[in-house]
Protein backbone atom coordinates (compact mmCIF):
# COMPACT_ATOMS: atom_id res chain seq x y z
CA UNK A 1 0.00 0.00 0.00
CA UNK A 2 1.35 3.45 -0.80
CA UNK A 3 0.57 6.44 1.48
CA UNK A 4 2.12 9.98 1.49
CA UNK A 5 4.59 10.10 4.70
CA UNK A 6 5.67 13.32 6.67
CA UNK A 7 8.20 14.95 4.28
CA UNK A 8 5.33 14.49 2.02
CA UNK A 9 6.84 11.25 -0.34
CA UNK A 10 5.45 8.83 -1.53
CA UNK A 11 6.04 5.60 0.59
CA UNK A 12 5.19 2.09 0.74
CA UNK A 13 4.34 0.81 3.72
CA UNK A 14 2.95 -2.84 4.68
CA UNK A 15 -1.15 -3.46 4.11
CA UNK A 16 -2.62 -4.07 7.75
CA UNK A 17 -5.28 -5.88 9.11
CA UNK A 18 -7.50 -5.40 12.14
CA UNK A 19 -5.08 -8.56 13.88
CA UNK A 20 -2.56 -5.97 13.32
CA UNK A 21 -4.08 -3.66 15.97
CA UNK A 22 -4.73 -6.17 18.20
CA UNK A 23 -2.84 -6.05 21.13
CA UNK A 24 -1.24 -8.76 23.84
CA UNK A 25 -3.36 -7.43 26.54
CA UNK A 26 -5.98 -8.67 28.18
CA UNK A 27 -9.21 -7.26 27.61
CA UNK A 28 -10.30 -6.46 30.74
CA UNK A 29 -13.86 -5.28 30.12
CA UNK A 30 -17.08 -7.40 31.60
CA UNK A 31 -18.57 -9.47 29.57
CA UNK A 32 -21.11 -8.34 27.25
CA UNK A 33 -20.28 -4.52 27.60
CA UNK A 34 -20.36 -2.33 24.53
CA UNK A 35 -16.50 -1.32 24.54
CA UNK A 36 -15.77 -4.57 23.14
CA UNK A 37 -17.61 -4.38 19.95
CA UNK A 38 -16.22 -0.27 19.86
CA UNK A 39 -12.74 -1.85 20.13
CA UNK A 40 -13.57 -4.53 17.39
CA UNK A 41 -14.90 -1.97 15.10
CA UNK A 42 -12.22 0.70 15.76
CA UNK A 43 -9.36 -2.41 14.54
CA UNK A 44 -11.26 -2.99 11.99
CA UNK A 45 -11.24 0.79 10.79
CA UNK A 46 -7.68 1.22 11.33
CA UNK A 47 -6.17 -0.53 8.61
CA UNK A 48 -8.23 1.80 5.73
CA UNK A 49 -6.78 5.06 7.39
CA UNK A 50 -3.40 3.94 5.06
CA UNK A 51 -1.36 5.18 8.48
CA UNK A 52 1.74 3.08 9.83
CA UNK A 53 0.95 1.97 13.48
CA UNK A 54 3.96 3.57 14.72
CA UNK A 55 1.78 7.01 13.30
CA UNK A 56 -1.23 6.59 15.25
CA UNK A 57 -1.33 7.35 19.12
CA UNK A 58 -4.39 6.59 21.44
CA UNK A 59 -4.34 8.82 24.11
CA UNK A 60 -7.24 8.45 27.08
CA UNK A 61 -8.20 9.72 30.70
CA UNK A 62 -10.02 7.60 33.65
CA UNK A 63 -12.69 5.40 33.57
CA UNK A 64 -13.64 1.68 31.71
CA UNK A 65 -13.06 3.57 28.01
CA UNK A 66 -9.60 4.84 29.19
CA UNK A 67 -8.62 1.21 29.03
CA UNK A 68 -8.45 1.52 25.40
CA UNK A 69 -4.85 1.91 24.33
CA UNK A 70 -4.00 -1.17 26.42
CA UNK A 71 -5.67 -2.58 23.86
CA UNK A 72 -4.91 -1.55 20.35
CA UNK A 73 -1.45 -2.30 18.99
CA UNK A 74 -0.36 1.68 18.39
CA UNK A 75 1.37 3.97 20.70
CA UNK A 76 -0.80 5.31 23.43
CA UNK A 77 -1.44 7.24 26.97
CA UNK A 78 -2.97 6.44 29.57
CA UNK A 79 -3.41 10.01 31.29
CA UNK A 80 -5.26 11.26 34.06
CA UNK A 81 -8.93 11.79 35.02
CA UNK A 82 -10.60 14.57 31.99
CA UNK A 83 -7.05 16.00 30.65
CA UNK A 84 -6.65 13.78 27.88
CA UNK A 85 -7.86 16.41 25.39
CA UNK A 86 -5.00 18.87 26.61
CA UNK A 87 -2.18 16.06 26.55
CA UNK A 88 -3.74 15.21 22.89
CA UNK A 89 -3.50 18.80 21.86
CA UNK A 90 0.26 19.49 22.88
CA UNK A 91 0.91 16.00 21.26
CA UNK A 92 -0.75 17.41 18.15
CA UNK A 93 0.89 20.60 17.97
CA UNK A 94 4.44 19.37 18.22
CA UNK A 95 3.68 16.09 16.13
CA UNK A 96 1.21 17.11 13.94
CA UNK A 97 2.05 14.39 11.42
CA UNK A 98 0.59 11.76 13.86
CA UNK A 99 -3.29 10.16 13.54
CA UNK A 100 -4.45 10.83 17.74
CA UNK A 101 -7.59 9.84 18.84
CA UNK A 102 -8.69 10.55 21.98
CA UNK A 103 -10.58 7.91 23.64
CA UNK A 104 -13.07 8.94 26.69
CA UNK A 105 -16.32 8.64 28.48
CA UNK A 106 -19.15 10.33 30.06
CA UNK A 107 -17.86 10.99 33.00
CA UNK A 108 -14.00 11.24 32.40
CA UNK A 109 -15.28 13.62 29.29
CA UNK A 110 -17.92 15.67 30.54
CA UNK A 111 -17.30 16.23 34.14
CA UNK A 112 -14.01 16.73 34.97
CA UNK A 113 -12.79 17.03 31.86
CA UNK A 114 -15.65 19.00 30.16
CA UNK A 115 -13.39 22.07 29.87
CA UNK A 116 -10.71 20.48 28.21
CA UNK A 117 -12.90 19.23 25.66
CA UNK A 118 -14.63 22.70 25.04
CA UNK A 119 -11.03 24.28 24.39
CA UNK A 120 -10.08 21.06 21.96
CA UNK A 121 -13.17 21.58 19.60
CA UNK A 122 -12.84 25.09 19.70
CA UNK A 123 -9.64 25.03 18.76
CA UNK A 124 -10.14 22.61 16.02
CA UNK A 125 -7.46 20.16 16.82
CA UNK A 126 -7.23 17.96 13.76
CA UNK A 127 -7.76 14.64 15.90
CA UNK A 128 -11.06 12.27 16.31
CA UNK A 129 -12.49 12.55 20.09
CA UNK A 130 -14.76 9.24 20.55
CA UNK A 131 -16.94 9.58 23.62
CA UNK A 132 -18.12 6.56 25.03
CA UNK A 133 -22.11 7.61 26.76
CA UNK A 134 -23.38 4.99 28.75
CA UNK A 135 -25.21 7.47 31.17
CA UNK A 136 -23.46 6.26 34.12
CA UNK A 137 -20.15 6.00 35.90
CA UNK A 138 -19.25 2.56 35.23
CA UNK A 139 -15.62 2.07 36.81
CA UNK A 140 -16.53 3.53 40.25
CA UNK A 141 -19.06 1.16 40.26
CA UNK A 142 -22.95 3.12 39.28
CA UNK A 143 -23.34 6.60 40.37
CA UNK A 144 -24.81 9.59 38.03
CA UNK A 145 -22.93 10.75 35.55
CA UNK A 146 -23.40 14.40 33.60
CA UNK A 147 -25.27 12.14 31.10
CA UNK A 148 -27.86 9.99 33.32
CA UNK A 149 -31.84 11.20 32.85
CA UNK A 150 -33.42 13.62 35.46
CA UNK A 151 -34.69 11.10 38.28
CA UNK A 152 -32.38 8.43 37.51
CA UNK A 153 -31.98 6.08 40.67
CA UNK A 154 -28.31 5.28 41.28
CA UNK A 155 -26.36 4.43 44.23
CA UNK A 156 -25.26 8.11 44.75
CA UNK A 157 -28.64 9.24 43.68
CA UNK A 158 -31.07 6.79 45.98
CA UNK A 159 -33.90 9.26 45.79
CA UNK A 160 -32.74 9.91 41.63
CA UNK A 161 -30.75 12.75 40.25
CA UNK A 162 -32.42 16.49 40.99
CA UNK A 163 -30.05 17.36 37.93
CA UNK A 164 -30.55 17.90 34.28
CA UNK A 165 -28.15 15.73 31.61
CA UNK A 166 -25.99 17.15 29.63
CA UNK A 167 -26.54 16.27 25.65
CA UNK A 168 -22.68 15.80 24.44
CA UNK A 169 -23.90 16.53 20.69
CA UNK A 170 -25.09 20.26 21.57
CA UNK A 171 -21.81 20.62 23.59
CA UNK A 172 -19.79 19.71 20.68
CA UNK A 173 -21.67 21.67 18.53
CA UNK A 174 -21.89 24.78 20.76
CA UNK A 175 -18.24 24.42 21.09
CA UNK A 176 -17.20 24.72 17.61
CA UNK A 177 -16.38 20.99 16.31
CA UNK A 178 -16.11 20.73 12.65
CA UNK A 179 -17.40 17.03 12.51
CA UNK A 180 -19.90 15.84 14.94
CA UNK A 181 -21.44 12.59 15.09
CA UNK A 182 -23.30 9.95 16.64
CA UNK A 183 -23.07 6.04 16.77
CA UNK A 184 -24.41 2.75 18.44
CA UNK A 185 -22.38 0.05 19.72
CA UNK A 186 -24.40 -2.72 18.33
CA UNK A 187 -24.69 -1.20 15.05
CA UNK A 188 -21.02 -2.35 14.12
CA UNK A 189 -21.70 -1.63 10.34
CA UNK A 190 -22.49 1.96 11.16
CA UNK A 191 -20.15 2.52 13.71
CA UNK A 192 -17.18 1.04 11.96
CA UNK A 193 -18.38 3.54 9.03
CA UNK A 194 -19.00 6.60 11.34
CA UNK A 195 -15.15 5.83 12.85
CA UNK A 196 -13.36 5.54 9.58
CA UNK A 197 -15.53 8.94 8.60
CA UNK A 198 -14.13 11.03 11.44
CA UNK A 199 -10.73 9.73 11.67
CA UNK A 200 -10.88 11.27 8.24
CA UNK A 201 -11.87 14.64 8.31
CA UNK A 202 -8.94 17.23 8.71
CA UNK A 203 -10.24 19.24 12.01
CA UNK A 204 -11.46 18.62 15.08
CA UNK A 205 -13.68 15.37 15.80
CA UNK A 206 -16.41 14.43 17.64
CA UNK A 207 -18.18 10.52 18.07
CA UNK A 208 -20.82 10.21 20.58
CA UNK A 209 -21.49 6.48 20.54
CA UNK A 210 -24.34 5.11 22.78
CA UNK A 211 -22.37 2.40 24.94
CA UNK A 212 -24.31 -0.11 27.18
CA UNK A 213 -23.16 -0.66 30.64
CA UNK A 214 -24.49 -4.26 31.48
CA UNK A 215 -23.77 -3.93 34.84
CA UNK A 216 -24.62 -0.84 35.89
CA UNK A 217 -27.12 0.69 33.59
CA UNK A 218 -28.11 -2.11 31.25
CA UNK A 219 -31.04 -1.06 29.04
CA UNK A 220 -30.18 2.32 29.07
CA UNK A 221 -31.24 2.74 25.06
CA UNK A 222 -32.86 -0.40 24.85
CA UNK A 223 -35.89 1.42 24.36
CA UNK A 224 -35.49 3.00 20.74
CA UNK A 225 -31.89 1.09 19.88
CA UNK A 226 -32.89 -2.80 20.03
CA UNK A 227 -32.66 -4.67 16.83
CA UNK A 228 -36.34 -5.23 16.55
CA UNK A 229 -37.16 -1.60 16.95
CA UNK A 230 -34.52 0.41 15.72
CA UNK A 231 -35.80 1.04 12.21
CA UNK A 232 -38.83 2.27 13.61
CA UNK A 233 -36.98 4.34 16.51
CA UNK A 234 -34.13 5.69 15.28
CA UNK A 235 -33.35 7.86 11.99
CA UNK A 236 -29.86 7.96 9.91
CA UNK A 237 -28.51 10.77 9.26
CA UNK A 238 -27.22 10.78 5.37
CA UNK A 239 -26.00 14.05 3.93
CA UNK A 240 -28.52 15.41 0.31
CA UNK A 241 -31.05 12.49 1.76
CA UNK A 242 -34.30 13.03 3.15
CA UNK A 243 -35.01 11.99 6.82
CA UNK A 244 -36.88 8.63 6.64
CA UNK A 245 -37.54 5.96 8.84
CA UNK A 246 -39.43 3.03 9.30
CA UNK A 247 -38.99 -0.67 8.39
CA UNK A 248 -40.56 1.13 5.07
CA UNK A 249 -39.68 4.31 5.39
CA UNK A 250 -43.06 4.81 5.86
CA UNK A 251 -42.69 7.80 8.26
CA UNK A 252 -40.48 11.29 7.97
CA UNK A 253 -39.10 14.21 9.66
CA UNK A 254 -40.22 17.78 8.63
CA UNK A 255 -39.98 21.15 9.91
CA UNK A 256 -42.85 23.41 10.87
CA UNK A 257 -41.01 26.82 11.56
CA UNK A 258 -38.05 25.38 13.45
CA UNK A 259 -40.06 22.84 15.41
CA UNK A 260 -39.58 19.14 13.47
CA UNK A 261 -42.83 16.77 12.96
CA UNK A 262 -43.28 13.13 12.49
CA UNK A 263 -45.55 12.67 9.55
CA UNK A 264 -46.03 9.57 7.37
CA UNK A 265 -44.06 10.04 3.42
CA UNK A 266 -46.97 8.71 2.11
CA UNK A 267 -49.24 12.07 2.16
CA UNK A 268 -46.12 14.86 2.89
CA UNK A 269 -44.52 14.91 -0.84
CA UNK A 270 -41.45 16.89 -1.03
CA UNK A 271 -42.04 18.92 2.50
CA UNK A 272 -39.31 16.33 4.45
CA UNK A 273 -36.28 17.51 5.81
CA UNK A 274 -33.36 16.90 3.25
CA UNK A 275 -30.03 16.61 5.88
CA UNK A 276 -27.36 19.33 5.11
CA UNK A 277 -23.73 18.31 7.12
CA UNK A 278 -21.94 20.52 5.35
CA UNK A 279 -23.76 23.84 6.49
CA UNK A 280 -21.30 26.31 8.31
CA UNK A 281 -24.38 27.19 10.71
CA UNK A 282 -25.35 24.66 13.24
CA UNK A 283 -28.80 25.81 13.33
CA UNK A 284 -29.84 22.47 11.64
CA UNK A 285 -27.69 19.80 13.60
CA UNK A 286 -28.80 21.41 17.31
CA UNK A 287 -32.80 21.03 15.87
CA UNK A 288 -31.69 17.46 14.78
CA UNK A 289 -29.86 17.13 18.25
CA UNK A 290 -33.45 17.52 20.25
CA UNK A 291 -35.18 14.80 19.16
CA UNK A 292 -35.74 12.07 21.47
CA UNK A 293 -37.31 9.23 21.76
CA UNK A 294 -40.67 8.73 21.92
CA UNK A 295 -41.73 11.60 20.56
CA UNK A 296 -39.35 11.96 17.53
CA UNK A 297 -36.79 9.61 16.27
CA UNK A 298 -33.08 9.14 17.81
CA UNK A 299 -30.78 10.60 15.02
CA UNK A 300 -27.89 8.47 14.31
CA UNK A 301 -24.89 9.98 11.95
CA UNK A 302 -23.05 12.93 10.67
CA UNK A 303 -24.77 15.93 12.29
CA UNK A 304 -22.21 18.19 11.00
CA UNK A 305 -19.03 17.97 8.76
CA UNK A 306 -17.48 21.42 7.56
CA UNK A 307 -13.73 22.81 6.79
CA UNK A 308 -11.56 25.00 8.95
CA UNK A 309 -7.86 26.05 9.66
CA UNK A 310 -6.71 23.34 12.13
CA UNK A 311 -4.82 24.39 15.70
CA UNK A 312 -1.84 23.15 14.89
CA UNK A 313 -1.31 24.49 10.93
CA UNK A 314 -2.14 28.14 12.56
CA UNK A 315 0.40 27.48 15.23
CA UNK A 316 2.83 26.26 12.77
CA UNK A 317 2.31 28.91 10.41
CA UNK A 318 2.95 31.58 13.46
CA UNK A 319 6.19 29.89 14.40
CA UNK A 320 7.59 29.66 10.71
CA UNK A 321 6.19 33.71 10.46
CA UNK A 322 8.20 34.80 13.50
CA UNK A 323 10.97 32.75 12.83
CA UNK A 324 11.61 34.50 9.61
CA UNK A 325 11.10 37.60 11.62
CA UNK A 326 13.90 37.27 13.53
CA UNK A 327 17.65 38.52 14.03
CA UNK A 328 19.94 35.60 12.31
CA UNK A 329 22.75 37.40 13.23
CA UNK A 330 23.87 36.40 17.04
CA UNK A 331 27.14 38.41 17.73
CA UNK A 332 24.91 41.50 16.61
CA UNK A 333 22.30 40.60 18.74
CA UNK A 334 24.86 39.81 21.79
CA UNK A 335 27.06 43.55 20.75
CA UNK A 336 23.20 45.48 20.22
CA UNK A 337 21.16 47.37 22.69
CA UNK A 338 20.73 46.22 26.17
CA UNK A 339 17.30 44.92 25.68
CA UNK A 340 16.20 42.13 22.92
CA UNK A 341 13.48 41.88 21.30
CA UNK A 342 12.47 38.22 21.51
CA UNK A 343 9.91 36.23 19.06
Amino acid sequence: MTAIGANGAVEEIPLLTRKDFVSDQEVRWCPGCGDYSILAQMQKALPSLGVPREEIVFISGIGCSSRFPYYVNSYGFHTIHGRAPAIATGLKTARPELTVFVVTGDGDGLSIGGNHLIHLLRRNVDLTMVLFNNRIYGLTKGQYSPTSPAGKVTKSAPMGTTENPVDPIKLALAAGATFVARSLDRDTKHLEATLLAAARHKGASFVEVFQNCNIYNDGAFAAFAERDVRQDRMVYLEHGEPLRFGRHDEYGVRLDGFQPEVVETATSGTDLLVHDAHRDGIALPVILSGMDYPEFPVPLGVFRQVERDTYEALVDDQVERSRAAAEPDLEALIRGAETWDVR
